[in-house]
């Protein structure tokens, strides 16, 4: 028999709906997704780590549960919210439902609620906490109890150590090796690996927490600051150990937290977005060919226009909200991008981005 399960917002706002997916409550930050397809790559996002996520199409599992789809090796979320979700996918790829795959993750789901009414709700308010619970007065009291532990744990927890790989591992080139290419971990997906080891470039993944000159005594031609969860300032010793990378001379690229991360080994501010960027259809101007592309987002901070790191120029420009979405460095061979250059088949309008990376390693070769 289908139960009730309640959302409170920290505004005191109220949602009933049914449950699914696994057992248990959840508390956490709310946030939405404005993606129409692309289900599987945002339950399994390490950038969403923590996060109860409410998706703004309204019918979600069509296509089922598709293995290859996924971009993380696990769901990294606390809850997911939707109006309906699919109980007979239609697919020759699908291995099972959303529901079972929830259970299988542990992942509560809440569905059947106004989530047009609870988005708007976000976007007028800006991003706030929330909890699920069976009843409305135990949602409060897992809220409160979330709120006071955050509070009392802020500038302390790093979630980043919560996605990071523990060993550092090698993926070989795929075909010629033509670049040997050390990323920083915070998060990394697996389609970004994919696109560069189809480049021929042998990618090797260190953990977030991996000392500066323990990859450089590797000796990589380029380094990659990946994407990741939440906010880049919680982690002094991530900024820190990102400065010496970036004294190192090493090319280097940062995509999306890693974005975040460069610019303040740099000098940078940040600002936090309202209700931050998160879909596959965020538009971004590229500034210097004053063309627009379409672009993934999984983040609720940018660079603060009015404190841009030093030697740096803004590159991209988000259509919605007029943040920085790029930086390129002139005295460094380094730049980055808010945004994550890639998609679900590997492929990607945003290509040139790599072409420019490829050019700093040959550069410096």
């Amino acid at each position: 028999m289908e139960r009730d399960l309640y959302l409170v917002l920290e505004n005191g706002e109220v949602f009933r709906g049914k449950r699914f997916g696994a057992e248990g409550e959840a508390a956490g930050e709310v946030v939405f997704h404005t993606g129409m397809v692309g289900y599987l790559e945002t339950l399994t996002d390490p950038g969403y780590c923590g996060q109860i996520v409410v998706q703004t199409f309204p019918l979600i599992g069509n296509y089922g549960l598709i293995p290859d789809e996924q971009i993380g090796d696990r769901a990294y979320l606390k809850a997911y919210i939707v109006r309906e979700w699919c109980q007979s996918p239609s697919n020759y790829r699908s291995e099972g439902t959303v529901d079972a795959f929830l259970k299988q993750q542990g992942v509560v789901g809440l569905y059947d609620i106004d989530t047009r009414e609870l988005t708007r709700i976000l976007r007028e308010n800006g991003t706030m906490k929330g909890a699920l619970a069976e009843s409305p007065e135990r949602a409060h009291e897992v809220l409160t109890a979330f709120i006071k532990e955050d509070k009392a744990t802020e500038g302390h927890a790093s979630k980043v150590e919560l996605v990071t790989r523990r060993e550092v591992l090698t993926v070989p080139a795929k075909g010629e090796t033509r670049f040997r290419v050390a990323v920083m971990d915070y998060g990394c997906t697996r389609n970004l690996v994919r696109m560069l080891t189809e480049r021929g470039m042998e990618v090797t993944l260190f953990p977030a927490g991996t000392a500066a000159l323990d990859v450089l005594v590797t000796d990589p031609d380029g380094i990659i600051l990946s994407n990741g969860p939440f906010d880049p300032e919680e982690d002094a010793e991530l900024i820190f150990e990102a400065q010496r990378l970036v004294y190192s001379g090493k090319p280097l690229m940062g995509v999306d937290f890693g974005h975040l991360l460069l610019a303040l080994a740099r000098g940078a501010r940040m600002t936090k977005l309202k209700h931050g960027h998160r879909g596959a259809n965020q538009p971004v101007k590229h500034l210097p060919s004053d063309r627009v592309y379409i672009a993934s987002h999984a983040q609720g901070y940018a660079v603060d226009a009015d404190f841009l790191p030093m030697n740096a120029w803004a590159t991209f420009e988000n259509l919605n909200d007029k943040t920085v979405e790029g930086l390129q460095y002139t005295d460094i061979p380094a730049f980055s991008v808010q945004f994550i250059p890639e998609d679900g088949r590997g492929k990607s309008t945003t290509g040139f981005l790599f072409d420019q990376f490829e050019k700093f390693m040959k550069d410096a070769q």
